[in-house]
């Protein structure tokens, strides 16, 4: 399988990298407008194979895409300190316009991953612009969304209860972004309530429980530029998961971006639920189960993204 991804930034090679080390993939295309960073990224990775997983690594331009089936998409432009908000998103959906069509020139079947944040609003440009551009189907786009997100949940839930956090289940969904919902009604640990598990080896969820590990989940992504000035490795790991699922046709349920008819109430809004996930892109996406404050909770977060996408005219 080729995947293709474009931008090759901290994100982008730590994409490429993490597909190398969880052997995702037979051959690795980076593309990026500075060639001699994507020629360099690719270098230094494909070092790594003889260590990890043996495969193609190369820079390229698109027409080396050709048939990818998959492309990560981690391009963007960085917000400079005079413009808004909105400035920036208009900048990003005109660099959009023109990754886009230029994908799917040469790999028109492609599964898009985006991870460019917002990712919610750039998967939504993505998708359009995809479909009005080719025709491509929606649910051929998939954003990183929320995925890192439920995984940090999950890893704190298991840090406070000792155990695996694979023995933990919950989501987060909605915004990849400060109005995310951490899905705590939901949460499960094997089978057993979150309540049920913590009374039994006493580790209760107390108010003060709660607060730490929805502080440690929102606002992860602020403490980590704070130190290092971005992220790069977690959504790295993030964007292979996404990748392998469909690689290996696993019918995954992952929490990711997509564009959706209607969420609470709010209609053609593209955020974070829970989606399965398989060779074809998206197979079916899903609606947990919320009680009235979490329903609220993604009501509001559903609005917040649909606004910024009306505003930029998707």
């Amino acid at each position: 399988m080729k995947i293709g991804v474009v931008g090759c930034g901290n994100v982008g090679s730590s994409c490429a990298y993490a597909c190398v080390l969880r052997g995702i993939g037979s051959e690795i295309i980076l593309i990026d407008r500075d060639i001699n960073l994507s020629s360099a990224q690719a270098e230094d990775i494909l070092h790594a194979t003889p260590f990890s997983n043996a495969m193609q690594v190369k820079s390229g331009v698109y027409e080396d895409l050709l048939n990818a089936q998959i492309v990560m998409i981690t391009a963007g432009v960085n917000q400079q300190s005079s413009e808004t908000r909105l400035d920036l998103l208009k900048r990003n959906a005109d660099v959009l316009r023109d990754v886009i069509p230029s994908i799917l020139k040469v790999a028109p079947n492609a599964i898009l991953i985006v991870a460019s944040n917002p990712v919610d609003i750039m998967t939504h440009m993505t998708a359009h612009i995809a479909h009005e551009t080719t025709g491509h189907a929606y649910t051929r786009v998939i954003g990183s969304g929320t995925i890192l997100d439920t995984a940090r949940f999950r890893a704190l839930i298991a840090q406070h209860l000792g155990v695996s956090s694979h023995s933990v289940h919950g989501y987060v969904i909605g915004e990849h972004g400060d109005s995310e919902v951490l899905h705590w009604s939901g949460l499960r640990v094997g089978n057993m309530t979150l309540e049920n598990f913590a009374a039994q080896v006493n580790a209760p969820i107390t108010h003060d429980v709660r607060s730490h590990i929805d502080d440690g989940v929102r606002k992860a992504a602020y403490r980590i530029i704070q130190g290092k000035g971005a992220t790069w490795h977690g959504i790295g790991a993030a964007m292979a998961r996404i990748a392998q699922a469909i690689a290996n046709e696993e019918n995954a349920v992952l929490t990711c971006s997509a564009l959706q008819k209607e969420v609470a109430g709010i209609p053609n809004v593209t955020l974070s639920m829970p989606l399965i996930i398989s060779k074809d892109g998206i197979h079916s996406a899903l609606f947990p189960e919320l009680n009235s404050s979490d329903m609220s909770a993604l009501q509001k977060s559903a609005q917040i993204i649909k606004e910024a996408t009306v505003q930029i005219g998707f």
